[in-house]
């Protein structure tokens, strides 16, 4: 099995791939912001509000990053898979936070 490349900066690798429109996106995605009233607009825009909060480096397929993003008044949290090698990113997922789950800044999972 290789070793996965790691990217020094995701945060970077992922903006500049969603600017530049080396984004896949996935099924699962495209069937959840539909449900969630998250438009492919709103990702695309907000990318220079985009901090990453999460990181699992050791992901099943590729190392994937929660980024925290908001549009206007939504808030709203990414799932991106980096494909380093291939110099892209895919959204696996996008959903807006349970304040239940998160602090009030949404970016911090709340400690049960």
């Amino acid at each position: 099995m290789t070793e996965r490349k790691l990217s020094v900066d995701p945060l970077s690798f992922i903006k500049d791939c969603v600017r530049e429109k080396r984004i896949l996106w996935t099924y699962h995605v495209n069937m959840r912001m539909k449900d969630r009233y998250i438009s492919r607009d709103m990702i695309m825009k907000s990318v220079e509000n985009y901090e990453l909060i999460e990181s699992y480096p050791k992901d099943k397929y590729l190392p994937s990053y929660l980024v925290y993003s908001s549009s206007g008044v939504t808030a709203f949290h990414l799932l991106f898979a980096i494909d380093q090698e291939g110099g892209n990113v895919r959204l696996v997922t996008a959903y807006r936070p349970d304040p239940l789950q998160w602090e009030s800044d949404l970016k911090r999972r709340k400690k049960l």
